[in-house]
């Protein structure tokens, strides 16, 4: 199928209306995000700064742009200017210093704290404590120029079901309490992001409130640099 019957497959047939979809787009050109946009999808996710700000220039500008990689500090100032979220902040260093460039940039930027719940060392992500005491901490108190929408996790990469449910279980779960001791009167606390293209439906029936699909819409990945062309 096409990348424009994918996305109308997955928003028809699998995808419930109250879950976003997130477009993985890394490696991809931008005329197969055009053809995607073509078909009415607006949110993408890139791992690359370099790709993402390649991209953002050539293609159309109602485009949300998801950072869902891991981000260094010396590399947000280049998408402060337009990212629609940061899915992936782990750090409160990272925070401040998105926080510095969206004041420079005269905008409020969302953000998802990414917390480890894989059983794999190579995946990045605060501890629960850790996510409690960033929270908890007079330094985030001052930030005024980011907002917390929720929290981003990323699951262990196998085909045991079980173990797949179990993690995306304790995200939500993990999420739920967070939202009552921290956000309990912010409507905006309200994205579980969770789930990719071989584990998005048991990701779905966990709780998640958007997902990050990129083979599933554009066809299997190809280790490659983009290239603007």
């Amino acid at each position: 199928m096409s990348i424009a019957d994918n996305i109308k497959h997955l928003k028809t047939q699998t995808v419930p209306k109250k879950v976003s979809l997130v477009a993985v787009s890394k490696t991809k050109s931008a005329a197969e995000i055009q053809e995607a946009y073509d078909a009415g999808q607006r949110l993408f996710g890139e791992n690359q700064v370099q790709e993402m700000v390649e991209k953002q220039e050539q293609l159309p500008k109602d485009i949300q742009w998801h950072q869902i990689g891991h981000l260094q500090t010396n590399k947000v100032k280049y998408i402060a200017p337009f990212i629609a979220m940061i899915q992936s902040v782990d750090s409160l260093k990272l925070l401040q210093e998105i926080n510095k460039q969206a004041l420079k940039n005269n905008r409020v930027i969302d953000c998802l704290l990414q917390i480890y719940i894989a059983d794999e060392e190579t995946k990045f992500g605060l501890g629960f404590d850790e996510a409690i005491e960033l929270l908890r901490s007079e330094d985030f108190a001052v930030l005024k120029n980011i907002r917390i929408r929720g929290l981003m996790g990323i699951a262990t990469n196998t085909d045991k079901e079980k173990q797949l449910k179990d993690e995306f279980n304790e995200l939500k779960v993990f999420f739920d309490g967070i939202k009552q001791s921290f956000f309990r009167k912010d409507d905006n606390f309200n994205v579980v992001s969770m789930g990719m293209s071989s584990d998005y439906e048991i990701a779905i029936a966990q709780g998640s409130t958007m997902i990050r699909v990129g083979s599933t819409i554009f066809g299997e990945r190809v280790i490659k640099h983009w290239k603007n062309n």
